[in-house]
C-alpha cells in the first residue's frame, strides 16, 4: 500500500500525538506510523509533572478540557534533607505553577482527539524505516497484516524514543552524542493509596534517593533510588515501604500509607543528547533526541516544547514557503534542552547517593541547605523547575 502526506511522524506518543494534531488544526496532512497497539501506547505510565507551557500547548490543541478538570495544580514541592522537610514555593518564586496529569493521560486525550477528528494513524506497523530524508521526497516504509507499505512525504519527524528508528538511520559521522550513564536506577511503585503529602517531595537521605509523588488524590507514585542493576524480584512490598520510610522525615513516614502496588518497575537514569537534531528533512522530536534523570521533570516537557517549535517552523513552511524556523530548528530546540540538561544533572547530583564519601554526602547538605534558606537559590530551583522562557517567537 502506497501513501502520500506532508508530514510523516514516526512515533505515537505524546510528541508524535500532539505534532500530529497541531499540524491538523492548522490543515497539515500528517499520517502517524507507530509499532505498538494503541492498547498499549495508551497504558505506558509515565512522567506526570507537566510545566504550564505544555498545559497551554495541549489546550492550544485542543485537548485540554479532561487535563484542566481532573489535574492537580501544585505551586511548589518539597525537598526533604537533614531530616527536615523543605518547601520551595514554585509560584512565589518563578510566577508559575506545576500540573501533576499522567502522561498516560495526556496520550489517551491526544488518541482520542487524533480519531475523533480523522487522524490517520497506523498502529502496530513492523520494519519501519525511514530513507531518502536527504532529498526533498523522503519516505517511510514498514509492514502491516502481511503487507509492505510506503508513506511519501516532504518531511518526516522522528517521534519514535531513544530506540526507534530514526535517530539511528542518521549517518554516524552526521551526529554526534553526549551521554552520561548514573550509576545507580529508580524502583518506582504505582499503588491506589492516597499520597503522603499534598506536593511532591525529594529526598536526600544517606540510604539513597526516594521521591514522593501522585497520579491522583488516590494514586501514589512512589521511587527509591536502588542499584543499577537491580533486580524487582528481590523488592516485595513489605521491604519498599520499608525502605521508602527509612528515607522520610519521621513526621512524613509515620503518615505514608501503603497497601498493595499496581505496579513495581526499575527504571535507569541517563543523560544523553544528540546534535543537531535535523538532517536535510528528518527531525528528531523528544526522547529520540535527548533524554534527562526524570529528576527535574523535565522529560514530557522538552518533547512538547521541541513539538512547539517545530510546529511553528512547518507552518510557517506550508503557508509561506518560509524555511527559516525550519533551519534554525536543532539550534532552538537545543539551547533550551541544554539548560534543562544542566538542571536535571544538578538536581540528581544534591539528591542522590553516589558513593559512601561522608565529604560528598556533607557537601549535598550544606548546598540544599544554602539554595533553600537563600532567595537566589529558591528563585534557581523554582525558574528551572517550572520551566525556562522560549526563544522570542517560539
Amino acid at each position: 500500500m502506497n501513501e502520500s502526506t506532508q508530514v510523516g511522524i514516526v512515533g505515537a506518543g505524546p510528541s508524535g500525538l500532539l505534532l500530529s494534531q497541531l499540524l491538523s488544526q492548522h490543515g497539515i496532512d500528517n499520517i502517524i506510523v507507530e509499532q505498538r497497539s494503541r492498547e498499549y501506547v495508551q497504558s505506558r505510565v509515565r512522567a506526570g509533572v507537566l510545566e504550564q507551557g505544555t498545559v497551554d500547548l495541549l489546550v492550544k490543541a485542543g485537548v485540554g478540557a479532561r487535563l484542566e478538570r481532573d489535574r492537580l495544580v501544585h505551586d511548589g514541592f518539597e525537598i526533604a534533607f537533614a531530616g527536615r522537610r523543605q518547601r520551595v514555593d514554585v509560584r512565589k518564586y518563578s510566577g508559575s505553577a506545576m500540573t501533576v496529569y499522567g502522561q498516560a493521560e495526556v496520550t489517551k486525550d491526544l488518541v482520542d482527539a487524533r480519531l475523533e477528528g480523522g487522524g490517520k494513524l497506523r498502529f502496530e506497523c513492523d520494519q519501519t524505516s525511514v530513507h531518502d530524508f536527504d532529498t526533498d521526497r523522503p519516505r517511510i516504509r514498514y509492514r502491516k497484516s502481511g503487507r509492505d507499505c510506503e508513506i511519501a512525504c516532504e518531511f518526516i519527524a522522528g517521534c519514535d524514543g531513544f530506540h526507534g528508528v530514526c535517530r539511528k538511520s542518521v549517518p554516524a559521522n552526521s551526529l554526534t552524542t553526549f551521554e552520561r550513564v548514573y550509576p545507580f536506577s529508580w524502583l518506582g511503585v504505582l499503588s491506589d493509596t492516597p499520597p503522603v503529602a499534598d506536593e511532591l517531595i525529594y529526598a536526600n537521605h544517606a540510604r539513597g534517593f526516594a521521591l514522593c509523588s501522585m497520579r491522583s488524590r488516590t494514586r501514589s507514585r512512589y521511587y527509591v533510588q536502588c542499584t543499577a542493576d537491580e533486580d524487582v524480584e528481590r523488592w516485595p512490598d513489605v521491604r519498599f515501604w520499608d525502605e521508602l520510610r527509612a528515607r522520610l522525615p519521621a513526621d512524613t513516614a509515620e503518615a505514608l500509607v501503603t497497601g498493595p502496588t499496581v505496579e513495581k518497575v526499575v527504571a535507569p537514569l541517563r543523560s544523553f543528547v544528540a546534535e543537531p537534531m535535523r538532517f536535510g528533512r528528518l527531525f528528531l522530536v523528544g526522547d529520540a533526541a535527548h533524554i534527562v534523570p526524570p529528576t527535574g521533570a523535565k522529560g514530557l516537557n522538552l518533547a512538547a516544547a521541541d513539538v512547539r517549535i517545530l510546529n511553528r517552523a512547518l507552518i510557517d513552511y506550508f503557508r509561506h514557503r518560509d524555511s527559516a524556523l525550519i533551519d534554525r530548528y536543532s539550534e532552538t530546540c537545543l539551547k533550551r534542552i541544554w539548560k534543562a540538561v544542566r538542571f536535571s544533572w544538578w538536581f540528581t547530583s544534591m539528591t542522590h547517593r553516589f558513593s559512601d564519601d561522608p565529604f560528598n554526602y556533607r557537601l549535598q547538605l550544606a548546598e540544599l541547605d544554602y539554595c533553600t534558606s537563600s532567595t537566589a537559590g529558591m528563585t534557581m530551583i523554582a525558574e528551572n523547575y517550572a520551566g525556562l522562557p522560549f526563544e522570542a517567537g517560539a
